[in-house]
Formats: structure tokens, C-alpha cells, sequence
């Protein structure tokens, strides 16, 4: 695992479990937070919840533009794009153990630092929903590690002082729809037995 995932990890969970906050507001001449509100277009902080997107500075990941991430400045400036499925909000509403509701899950981190005022480190996450059974669950991909219990991380690679490292690359490691009630599909607008790639070189 590497040096900075405990703040990926932070971050994945900023997009659905954290409670909504004040509006855009200003707590202090130098700080700005941002609710959990669903809304068209990307709020000031990065997020924009309509399309289960977030992109920008990861100061604002964790909706507080501060010049820190979580209380850390040393990210702050690294530029990150985070995406992540209806099923990953379903699941994070009821739960985070119902197959109902989180099989097909997932969310994935792409931080960028190589720019004059990052961290000069890179990486990018693939997490997807395995169930509490964790190793020993049906939807666990072979070569990934467990996550809270619940989630794997099926991808984690990057760069760190120039230098290429892959912390675990499971097998097969793309996103793909499972299976699901045809209740949840139509909730969700799943469309099941399709591979859904976050871009379109993986």
C-alpha cells in the first residue's frame, strides 16, 4: 500500500458518507466550505455530485478549501479526479452490506501531483465492493486487498520520487456492472453485463 492512501482512502469516503454541511460559505476570510448537495455543475470545493464526479485540488476533497486535506497540507495542491457509480451511493444509503443495493459498486482516485507545487507523487485507486465476507467473499478479485471491511482495492499503482510502483493490480482490475435485481437497475439505470471504464485507454 502506498505512502498516501490513507488520505485516498479519506477522500472515498468524503463522497458518500460524510453528513452535508453548511452551504458554499465562508467560515473564515481564508476558508470556504461546501455542502453535499446534489446539484448540476461542480460546486466551488471539486464536487459534482449529479455526475458522480470530483475534480480539482484535493484541498477540496474533503469540502473545505483550507490549503489542506484532512488537516494535511503536504496533498492539498495535488490535482485529483474522483468518480464513482450509482451503486456506490445506494450502497453508502443503506448500509454498505446489502447485495441489494452495493453489488457492482465501485469508485476509483486518480491523484496528480507532478505539478510545481505538488507532492511530485502519483496514483491511482480502483476500489469496488466485496461484501463484510471480505477475502472469502463470492465478488472478491483475485490479487486485490481488503478495505474496511467491505471493499477492495482491485488497483493501486503510481510514481514516487520518479520512480513506477504497482501496489496491487488484481485480476482482471477493470469496473464492471454485476448483476442486480431488476428493481435496482432501474434505480440506478444500470446496464448490467457491460464493462464501465472510467477512461477510455483502460
Amino acid at each position: 500500500m502506498n505512502k498516501f492512501v490513507r488520505l485516498t482512502m479519506a477522500a472515498i469516503l468524503a463522497v458518500g458518507v460524510a453528513p452535508a454541511v453548511v452551504g458554499v460559505s465562508s467560515a473564515s476570510a481564508d476558508v470556504i466550505t461546501c455542502s453535499h448537495t446534489v446539484t448540476n455543475g461542480f460546486n466551488q470545493c471539486g464536487y459534482n455530485y449529479k455526475a458522480r464526479v470530483f475534480s480539482g485540488l484535493a484541498d477540496g476533497v474533503d469540502r473545505t478549501l483550507d490549503g489542506t486535506v484532512w488537516g494535511d497540507p503536504t496533498y492539498a495542491n495535488d490535482h485529483l479526479v474522483m468518480k464513482w457509480n450509482a451503486a456506490w451511493d445506494a450502497c453508502n444509503a443503506n448500509g454498505y452490506n446489502n447485495p441489494t443495493y452495493c453489488l457492482g459498486a465501485w469508485v476509483t482516485n486518480e491523484w496528480n501531483g507532478m505539478r510545481p507545487d505538488g507532492s511530485s507523487t502519483t496514483d491511482h485507486v480502483k476500489i469496488i465492493w466485496v461484501g463484510s465476507a471480505g477475502i472469502t467473499s463470492p465478488y472478491w478479485v483475485a490479487g486485490g486487498y481488503s478495505i474496511w471491511g467491505n471493499y477492495e482495492v482491485i488497483m493501486d499503482q503510481g510514481m514516487v520520487n520518479g520512480q513506477h510502483f504497482i501496489w496491487t493490480l488484481a485480476t482482471p482490475n477493470g469496473l464492471k456492472c454485476t448483476r442486480q435485481s431488476s428493481a435496482l437497475q432501474q434505480l440506478l439505470g444500470a446496464q448490467c453485463g457491460e464493462t464501465l471504464h472510467t477512461r477510455s485507454d483502460e
